[in-house]
Formats: structure tokens, C-alpha cells, sequence
């Protein structure tokens, strides 16, 4: 594809198309939905990639770094009580049984947020599974939702390996070239950030929602949102110092800024997925539904009546009666 003159004018033409998109189809809804439901599920899921991430690292450098970066995004305050809500839902040494009922509920709690990501990106790309499929959907959603957490066990484990190999070099750079040395790690650790994010979203976009899309896509989607989240989580940071979210709500402010984060986070991961989804029809080729889902259509109708039909019936098309009766 050439980076011409024409190619920049259809680009924003897709960018506003997204933006069309994801005013129609009520992303800022889901994205509050998301919010809500990672308060839930924020804990047993740092439990179980700090866990799995431990195998392969220390757990003292794995939850080091896990906190270094949530402090950056959201303040020492609501870290602090992330770092509170961990310890809490940590699995404990107790007997066999709540052991193994403690990892179940952490596992369940854990993958509830990227099944609720799986719903949205479905009503976003009109796809849903197929009726008939419903207990092997659930199973493949599960499957999928803990592959995810595996992946994000993955790349951290990846960043701490990384960023040591990067500090050990640096040391030795300093002494000949220091100025040019921090630079050079400042640009660095940006463009590792960069990069882990990308492909977090590539993950996403590729494999949770029911569809099926080729890499040149969803490459393209994945680092338009990627862009777009590290101008975000500025933008972000600099609004609630701004607007003083924490200290607003007194003992409630590092819920509501957790709250808040992941409200905009959310707005644009949704609308990355639109910007998709544009891109692809515009650009790429077709997304099409999985082997197990179906496209869905949707239609509105404009009908004059005295009152609205009857909407819940029974088998035998009678009204379902009062149970108060």
C-alpha cells in the first residue's frame, strides 16, 4: 500500500466513520459496564498474572513492577489500595478444598472482564455465537478469557526480562556516553512500552471476538489504538490531577479514580475496535463470522400504534400472567 496523498485523506475518512461508529453504537455504555465490573474482577486477576508471571520471575520483581506501573497510571492512592484489595484476595494456605475453591473463584472473577470485553466487541462487529452452541461457548470463552491472562503473565515477564538486560547495558554505556545513554533508555523503554501494548491489543482483537480477521488488519488496529492509549493515559493522568478526582470524594476518591481510568481506557479500546473494523472494510478484506457465530442484523422499524404489542408470551401466545394474582 502506498503512503500517499489519498491514502492519508481515507484514513481520516475512517477515522471519522469510527467515530460515527462508536457514537451509534453506545460504546461509552459498555465501557462504563467494563468499568464497574473490573472493580469485581481487578483483584483475582493481578492475583493470577502476578501467579503465573512468578514461575518464570521473582515475585518480589513481578509485583514490583506490576505496581510501578499502575502507580504511573492512576496515583500512589489508588495503587495503594489495589495493593490492599491483592493481599486480601491473595490464595491463602489453608485445606485442599478452599484451595481449590479459592482458584476457582479467582479463576472465574479473573476472566470475567475480558468476557465482557468479548460481548462488547461482538455487538460492536455484529457477530454472536450460534444458539445451539451455547455450553461449547461458554467452555471456548473461559479458555479464551485465561489465555489472556497467561499472555499478560507473558509480557510482563518479558518487560522485566528486557528492561534488566536494558539497565545492565546502560551502566556500562554511562561511562562512555552518559548524556546520550538516558536518552537512549528513555526512548527505549517507551518504545518497549509501546510495543507490549500493541500486541496486548493484536491478542485482543484477534482472538476474542467471534470473527475471523487476518493479522494485516487487526496489525493496523492494534497500533492506531495503541497510539491512541499512550496520548490517552496522558491525557488521563492529567485530568484527574486536574480535576482532583481523589481528593473530591474523600475515602471513596481511589475507587472513583480506578473507576475513571478504566472508563477511558475503555472508550478506547472500543473505539480502536471500530477503527478496525472501518479500516478493514475500507483497506483490508472482510471480517467474517467464526465457524460457531453468526452475523447478526440489526433493524429499526417506525410503527404508529395506540399501545405497545405485548412483548413477554407464553407458549401459547397468551399473556404471561401476574404472579401477584
Amino acid at each position: 500500500m502506498h503512503l500517499n496523498k489519498q491514502y492519508f485523506k481515507d484514513l481520516w475518512k475512517v477515522f471519522l466513520g469510527s467515530a460515527s461508529a462508536f457514537s451509534q453504537d453506545k460504546a461509552m455504555k459498555y465501557s462504563a459496564s467494563l468499568a464497574y465490573s473490573t472493580i469485581f474482577a481487578l483483584s483475582p486477576l493481578l492475583v493470577l498474572i502476578i501467579s503465573l508471571a512468578s514461575i518464570f520471575y521473582g515475585k518480589d520483581a513481578i509485583q514490583g513492577k506490576l505496581f510501578s506501573e499502575i502507580n504511573q497510571l492512576v496515583g500512589s492512592d489508588a495503587a495503594n489500595q489495589i495493593q490492599i484489595l491483592i493481599e486480601k484476595s491473595a490464595l491463602s494456605g489453608g485445606s485442599t478444598l478452599s484451595l481449590i475453591i479459592s482458584i476457582i473463584v479467582l479463576m472465574v472473577g479473573a476472566t470475567a472482564i475480558f468476557t465482557e470485553i468479548q460481548d462488547t466487541l461482538n455487538i460492536i462487529w455484529r457477530v454472536r455465537p450460534k444458539p445451539k452452541k451455547g455450553f461449547q461457548k461458554l467452555l471456548i470463552n473461559r479458555v479464551l478469557s485465561f489465555s489472556m491472562i497467561i499472555s499478560l503473565g507473558f509480557l510482563l515477564v518479558v518487560s522485566l526480562v528486557v528492561n534488566g538486560i536494558v539497565a545492565a547495558l546502560s551502566q556500562r554505556l554511562s561511562t562512555i556516553f552518559p548524556e546520550i545513554t538516558v536518552l537512549l533508555v528513555q526512548a527505549f523503554n517507551i518504545f518497549l512500552t509501546f510495543s507490549i501494548i500493541t500486541t496486548l491489543f493484536a491478542i485482543i482483537f484477534k482472538f476474542l471476538p467471534d470473527v475471523k480477521i487476518s493479522w494485516k488488519d487487526v496489525r493496523v488496529g492494534a497500533i492506531a489504538t495503541a497510539l491512541l492509549f499512550m496520548l490517552g493515559r496522558v491525557l488521563i493522568g492529567f485530568y484527574l490531577q486536574m480535576a482532583g478526582t481523589g481528593s473530591t470524594f474523600g475515602a471513596a476518591g481511589s475507587l472513583v479514580v480506578i473507576l475513571t481510568w478504566v472508563y477511558y481506557t475503555a472508550a478506547i479500546l472500543y473505539f480502536g475496535a471500530e477503527f478496525t473494523q472501518v479500516y478493514a472494510e475500507k483497506f483490508g478484506g472482510s471480517i467474517q463470522p467464526a465457524e460457531y457465530a453468526v452475523h447478526v442484523i440489526q433493524t429499526e422499524e417506525e410503527v404508529a400504534v395506540k399501545e405497545l404489542p405485548k412483548k413477554n408470551m407464553c407458549e401459547d401466545d397468551s399473556e404471561i400472567p401476574d404472579k401477584s394474582s
